[in-house]
């Protein structure tokens, strides 16, 4: 066996790939932003839990605080250009609908507005807010999920491969297109694995 070496580095947030969201939210005065946000994920299942963190500096934040919502929608390879934009560009110095052309949606049960171009938002309501340094993390209850229905195939599923959804990897946007296996497939009585 190839003896393995490992150099220690400093602390650091090397986890990657990351999930890479554009999220939607509305102030208490009504203006809404969208902004990009890679520290982001499930936070728990029953009841359905996801958590992004922001820096409180971010034009974001303080909407979000005021209001306690906002909406995680997915982003796809069609829209890295306007995922990378609205991570870049401030919200408070420009109009991120504007500019991107992305269109406002209607939610469900949030004031927060959808990003239609979205194939599927994640409306959340902020049960808690920790105060974790750099960042504060958001965690928010989900209250409702919207998909585009051009995804749904006969039966009524919802067809996540055929969204061509992104993550993030150190500064990059990376592509999820291919499916290198199924949950279990290594288990199952036909798997050719074998780690004994």
């Amino acid at each position: 066996m190839t003896e393995i070496k490992k150099q220690v580095w400093k602390p650091g947030t090397m986890l990657n790939p990351v999930p890479v969201v554009m999220v939607s939210c509305a102030g208490a005065d009504g203006s809404t932003n969208i902004m990009t946000a890679a520290w982001t994920g499930v936070a728990c299942s029953e009841p359905p839990m996801v958590y992004v963190s922001i820096r409180p500096e971010r034009h974001s934040h303080k909407m979000i605080k005021e209001t306690g919502e906002f909406v995680l929608n997915l982003t796809t390879e069609e829209l890295v250009p306007h995922t990378d934009y609205c991570g870049v560009k401030c919200g408070a110095k420009t109009d991120k609908w504007k500019d991107t052309g992305l269109t406002k949606g209607k939610a469900a049960k949030v004031a927060a507005p959808l990003v239609n171009e979205s194939p599927v938002n994640i409306e959340c309501k902020v049960t808690q807010i920790l105060e974790l340094g750099s960042h504060d993390m958001f965690i928010g209850e989900v209250v409702a999920v919207d998909v585009d229905e051009k995804y749904l195939d006969e039966n009524g599923k919802f067809d996540l491969d055929a969204c061509k959804l992104v993550a993030y990897s150190h500064g990059e946007y990376i592509s999820l297109a291919e499916v290198l296996g199924t949950y279990g497939y290594t288990v199952r009585k036909e798997s050719p694995y074998k780690f004994h």
